[in-house]
């Protein structure tokens, strides 16, 4: 198993990644990310992906039913806590650099954790993604700033699209397809049997 994430956790939520990580990959799901809040008591959140980025409901059911029992056995919180697992959704976190290519053409908010250019807080439209960068086109450029900023990816502490009509329209668009998809090879195994 190799965590190919740029942005990984710290703390309690780097022992829960390492415990959840092998579990998920021998269902054949990816980590997106892991995150403890205070919310509605202590809930643990771990978001998970297929490897084409897409994990529904009965996926999220699976991955839950075969973590909660690593979690017990490993026991890395010590406190109380209520367990999530989600998809990333549509205006999900950036992690990899595969994200961050896919990502090229919408809109997202990225922070980092060095001063890049004098700043630490980004949003604009990414216009590239090499191995080292990613290159953003802000929305807003105060005077004397240039429009475009390149971003070593090194230097990202967090990043996620930002929610738009062209992000919606894409992600229908893929669901769409998705949901055609599995017509025609539920069509073509009926075939078969007969």
């Amino acid at each position: 198993m190799q965590d190919d994430r740029i942005i990984r956790e710290n703390g309690a939520e780097a022992r829960v990644a390492g415990i959840v990580m092998p579990v998920l990959d021998a269902l054949g799901y990816r980590l997106v990310r892991v995150k403890l809040s205070a919310q509605d008591g202590l809930t643990l959140q771990i978001m998970a992906e297929r490897p084409d980025g897409s994990m529904t409901v009965e996926d999220c059911e699976e991955a839950s039913r075969a973590i909660s029992p690593a979690l017990d056995v490993e026991d890395p919180i010590d406190s109380a806590y209520q367990l999530e697992i989600s998809s990333p959704g549509i205006d999900r976190p950036l992690v990899r650099r595969t994200d961050f290519e896919a990502a090229v053409g919408h809109l997202a908010k990225i922070e980092t954790s060095v001063m890049v250019g004098g700043r630490k807080r980004f949003r604009g439209q990414i216009v590239a993604c090499t191995h080292g960068a990613v290159t953003i086109e802000r929305d807003k450029t105060a005077e004397g700033e240039e429009p475009l900023v390149e971003i070593p990816l090194e230097a990202v502490d967090e990043a996620k699209l930002v929610l738009t009509d062209a992000l919606v329209r894409e992600a229908l668009k893929k669901d769409k397809e998705e949901r055609r998809q599995r017509k025609k090879a539920r069509r073509s195994g009926d075939d078969a049997e007969e």
